[in-house]
């Protein structure tokens, strides 16, 4: 198939303005974003996101989990559609441009493609996944797991929030259930823009991440119960401490990450305690541990070394625990023939890449199962992401939609 030409580009100042327009919907309190799923937010989002691809001229499609697909039709319409996109959501304390970037990366591919008058023989689909973030309900990348067939859809429906709340319910509340069954559609390939949310790229200068594989992924929420008791007048022999217990595990898990380098990572990341009192003894504690690596024996390891280590822990100090994954997904190979579309397209480009491993989980792990899939990342600032203070630079992200624009506009095939 025929290349697109090097001059080829999207029109960085429209996705910049328009990654800082969405960045208006559910401001943080520094700078950020929350935008969390299935709030009222999420729902302005999305509403803005539907009108711009309604003016772009694309046909809106709306699965059962919320999933918005919004297609440009192609000169051969029976052809399966490349897929391209991410998603709009945001962790509470969330950045700017976390999943933003790829949607809206996606939708300035068919705003340039419509200013150029060029057609592709596949249709194109911009797509914005729902709950990819699982900040508010887990498991993380949702609505791409169902599509996947590795999460059942009504099982997630009755998935709560802390408040009680369920998904379905929630979804159906904020007018974004749709009626199209969920994993029926065909997808020819599918490419995700996403920035690094690690050091690698910014620290060696590097334009383009052509990622290559995804970390496998595990999370462990563990609770353990000992006894509230005073912390003044308890002795120490006699105390069943649940804080003590969880700080032991904590560092249990980095001593353990810290003997699968270079590439294995854990930490422990939410955390509750009760009854969270100055002068109590913790007698309950939960938390979540997250463990990742590009290689399934090492994640298997791992977490055979946490689970005992915990009951080691445990039996030591005369506590009890229980271990629930809420998390997983297995390391990913990405599609060699969608990579490549990738790294041709930096190259013709002119832009500086290297291969990357993506360190987080994201859409195209799980759809990677289902349809030839690659990721395009960009740098972003010391390398943070989750955070308020997340930032990138327009020239990144410009970069990254150019290379997603080749790749894309390849894959579909232009027509003359």
């Amino acid at each position: 198939m025929a290349a697109p030409g090097e001059n080829l580009r999207i029109n960085s100042d429209r996705l910049w303005d328009s990654i800082m327009e969405m960045a208006k919907i559910g401001p943080g309190v520094a700078g950020g974003n929350n935008r969390q799923t299935l709030t009222d937010a999420d729902g302005e989002g999305r509403q803005l996101f539907k009108r711009w691809c309604e003016a772009a001229g694309l046909e809106m499609g709306l699965d059962e989990m919320g999933t918005m697909f919004a297609r440009r039709e192609g000169t051969e319409p029976d052809l399966p559609p490349v897929y391209v996109g991410s998603h709009l959501d945001t962790q509470p304390t969330g950045g700017k441009y976390d999943g933003v970037l790829g949607v809206l990366g996606g939708l300035e591919i068919v705003r340039s493609l419509n200013e150029l008058g060029i057609k592709t023989k596949h249709p194109i689909v911009v797509t914005n996944w729902t709950n990819e973030e699982g900040a508010r309900f887990a498991p993380a990348m949702m609505a791409s797991g169902v599509f996947a067939g590795v999460l059942d859809q009504a099982d997630v429906y009755e998935h709560v929030d802390k408040d009680g709340k369920k998904f379905g319910e929630e979804l159906e509340r904020i007018g974004w259930k749709g009626s199209e069954k969920v994993g029926e559609r065909k997808i020819h390939a599918f490419f995700e823009l996403h920035i690094e949310q690690g050091p690698i790229l910014e620290d060696e200068g590097i334009d383009i991440g052509v990622v290559t594989h995804g970390q496998g992924l595990k999370w462990l929420q563990v609770t353990l119960t000992g006894k509230e008791a005073h912390t003044g007048s308890t002795p120490m022999p006699k105390r069943r401490n649940a804080g003590l217990g969880m700080a032991r595990v904590i560092e249990l898990v980095h001593e353990i990450a810290m003997d699968y380098q270079p590439d294995a990572v854990g930490a422990v990341g939410h955390m509750e305690v009760y009854p969270n009192s100055r002068n109590i003894i913790a007698g309950r504690t939960m938390f979540t541990i997250d463990i990742r690596s590009p290689e399934k024996e090492v994640l298997d390891a791992m977490d055979g070394r946490i689970r005992e280590g915990i009951d080691t822990i445990c039996e030591a100090l005369d506590i009890q625990y229980q271990i629930d994954q809420v998390g997983h997904f297995d390391p990913v190979t990405f599609d060699p023939g969608c990579v490549k579309a990738v790294r041709d397209a930096a190259e013709r480009l002119g832009y500086t890449h290297r291969n990357i491993v993506s360190g987080a989980g994201h859409d195209a792990c799980w759809i990677n199962r289902v349809a030839p899939t690659a990721m395009v990342m960009c740098p972003c600032v010391d390398g943070l992401s989750h955070n308020e203070a997340e930032e990138i630079t327009k020239e990144w992200a410009a970069a990254g939609a150019d290379v997603l624009f080749h790749a894309v506009v390849e894959t579909a095939v232009i027509v003359g």
